[in-house]
């Protein structure tokens, strides 16, 4: 499912038009996007949790050529599906 089909499905189950549908699910993209940008972890009831996990800097090597190269630290953000969830996925 992509953004429109998003967009669709969300309009038709709630009784929207289309443009207010991709409105609101925009602003929760940008409200999960700005809490994790600030370290925050969001919790969705029913639906999982988003968290901000750190990698810290680390030594590598290039894979195509071999030589050793540092790998900067970065933050990445993880999800975790809720029970409800993976119940779903998995019968």
């Amino acid at each position: 499912m992509n953004t429109t089909e998003l967009v669709e499905a969300v309009a038709a189950a709630q009784g929207v038009t289309k443009a207010d549908a991709k409105k609101i699910l925009d602003g929760f993209v940008d409200a999960i996007a700005i809490a994790a940008a600030k370290g925050e972890e969001i919790s969705i009831n029913g639906f999982g949790k988003f968290k901000v996990k750190v990698s810290p800097a680390r030594d590598g090597r290039n894979p195509r050529t071999g030589e050793p190269m540092s790998i900067a630290a970065s933050r990445k953000l993880g999800f975790t599906p809720a029970k409800a969830i993976k119940d779903k996925l998995n019968g």
